[in-house]
């Protein structure tokens, strides 16, 4: 469906926000404490892991992962970004409402 690709991106985004979290209060953590602490299945944590060592956002460590050099920046930009999303979220509602009219 037309939402369908959009709501698996924001779930994706979701996924590896609440993992970015968790390696920022308890790093340096491992992938099967990471799975237990956020209920996810171990494949889909070590997805997320990559992804964010790709962005910078975390990094390896002998005990697992930490914090990455890019997390300042991602933090200081982050509720900026969520609000421009939600924005644009908002406009497509508005749209939605006006056809459905």
């Amino acid at each position: 469906m037309l939402f369908d690709q959009a709501r698996n991106e924001l779930e994706l985004i979701d996924r590896h926000t609440q993992v970015l979290k968790i390696v920022i209060e308890n790093g340096p953590i491992g992938i099967l404490k990471l799975s237990e602490i956020t209920g996810m299945q171990a494949h889909k944590v070590r997805y997320s892991l990559r992804v964010l060592e790709q962005n910078g956002l975390i990094k390896a460590s002998p005990q697992g992962a930490v914090a990455g050099d890019s997390v300042d920046e991602f933090l200081r930009t982050a509720n900026e970004k969520f609000k421009e999303m939600k924005d644009l979220l908002d406009m497509i509602e508005k749209h939605g409402d006006e056809i459905v009219r």
